[in-house]
This record gives structure tokens, C-alpha cells and sequence, in this order.
């Protein structure tokens, strides 16, 4: 099986590439999702969160306060990593379990989609990886449409590699900027490798 890992900074088009794989019928996994999953009330993860950050990150239903959670890890580089070092092998060990069922069952190709891929020093567990990538100006402008404010847009980019570190050390490039029929064209390219 060919695995490969995607990439890329946030809003720049993993989440549009994750809809053309389901489309393509292409086992994918999305870390971003795994994430939320791991953190739902009953999981041990949650628990964690809660006496590392306080009741403050824990609303009224049961269940994780994502924005209370993201003011305080995005604003303090230590909080952020100790909330990493809490779910960053969680995650590791969910999307390695899917990738040996992909094996077992003979897939012919997977991808495992990573937003901090090289950041965390996973890459080496891919025969290639791939960096979804545009310019910041289109960054900033997706971002902006998420709701986010200036302050929050720079708080999460600081909190990730430069996308030119990115691109540097990524296998396959995909460019962003246009329509959605050409990060599908080009991700078809890849796939047809």
C-alpha cells in the first residue's frame, strides 16, 4: 500500500481534498476529526483536558468548550503544547490502528491527513507526503469567513510551521488558489502516480 500523508496550513484546502478522496472512494483519515472524536464526553482524553486547563474548558452539557480551550492554548505556547502532548498520541495511535486495517485489507493506496504533520516528525511514517498550500492573502481571507478575527487568524498561523517550511519538505505541492476542479485535477495527478 502507497501511504501518504497531506499537509498543508490551515484554510489552505485539506478539507476540500479530504471531500474529493470520499468522493473518489480513496481511504482517507482526517486528524482534524479524529481530534473531536477524542474529546467527547466518557473519553479519557476529555477528562485529561479538564484538570490540565480547569472546569472552565468543560461547559454545562458535559462537553469540551473548543473556543474557551483555543483563547487559552492560542495565546500561550506552553498551554498549547501540554494540550498536545495530551492528544497528539491518542490521535497518533487511532489513525496508525486505521492504516494496519487498510493493510490488512490491501488497499492499494491511503492518506492520512495531518495538519501538523511535520511539526509533530511524523512524516516518516509515509512513503510521500503532500502540501496543500495558496497564498497568504487567501489564507487570511478563508479564515476571516470561518468568523475569525485578525488576532485569532495570527494567534493559529503563529502556532504552525511557515507554509514555505512546509513546501520544502513535502514530496507533492498542490496549489490552492483556483477553482476546486483544479486541486481535484491536481490531486488526481498524484493519486495516478
Amino acid at each position: 500500500m502507497k501511504l501518504f500523508g497531506l499537509t498543508g496550513g490551515i484554510g489552505m484546502g485539506k478539507s476540500a481534498a479530504a471531500q474529493i478522496l470520499a468522493q473518489r472512494g480513496v481511504p482517507f483519515i482526517d486528524t482534524d476529526l479524529l481530534a473531536r472524536k477524542i474529546v467527547e464526553p466518557g473519553e479519557p482524553a476529555l477528562a485529561q483536558i479538564e484538570q490540565a486547563f480547569g472546569a472552565v474548558v468543560i461547559g454545562a452539557d458535559g462537553r469540551l468548550r473548543r473556543d474557551e480551550l483555543a483563547r487559552i492554548v492560542f495565546s500561550d505556547s506552553t498551554a498549547r503544547h501540554k494540550l498536545e502532548g495530551l492528544t497528539h498520541p491518542l490521535i497518533r495511535d487511532r489513525w496508525k490502528r486505521e492504516v494496519d486495517q487498510w493493510r490488512a485489507q490491501q488497499k492499494k493506496v491511503g492518506i492520512v491527513v495531518i495538519p501538523l504533520l511535520f511539526e509533530t516528525g511524523v512524516e516518516k511514517e509515509f512513503d510521500a507526503t503532500i502540501c496543500i498550500a495558496c497564498s497568504g492573502a487567501t489564507q487570511r481571507k478563508r479564515l476571516s469567513e470561518r468568523g475569525w478575527n485578525t488576532e485569532q487568524i495570527s494567534q493559529r498561523l503563529a502556532a504552525q510551521w511557515p507554509i514555505e517550511k512546509k513546501i520544502a519538505k513535502a514530496d507533492f505541492v498542490i496549489w490552492s488558489e483556483g477553482a476546486l476542479e483544479i486541486l481535484t485535477i491536481q490531486l488526481d495527478r498524484i493519486l495516478a502516480q
